[in-house]
């Protein structure tokens, strides 16, 4: 069974993401998030390096692609290295 969004614009309703799947916030400059959960009509996003999670609309995100998982993955062992995050 799988989630769904309903859209009100007539478009086709957005899967919700498996928690901890890597996803690209369009409207935040690319940003990188691990999708955490629903807000209400907003995906929860965290920042892959730690800090505060935001809430971003279904319709600015996309799943990270490869490079960006590496790239994002990368940047958490480098921040781990530094102590900066457990």
């Amino acid at each position: 069974m799988s989630a769904h969004i309903v859209p009100t614009d007539g478009q086709e309703p957005a899967p919700v993401p498996a928690p901890g799947t890597l996803m690209v916030d369009t409207a935040r400059a690319n940003r990188i998030g691990e999708f955490r959960g629903l807000a209400g009509p907003y995906w929860s996003l965290r920042p892959l390096c730690g800090g505060q999670e935001w809430e971003a609309e279904p319709e600015h995100v996309r799943p990270a692609d490869s490079i960006e998982r590496l790239r994002a993955q990368n940047a958490r062992c480098n921040a781990r290295s530094r102590g900066e995050v457990l």
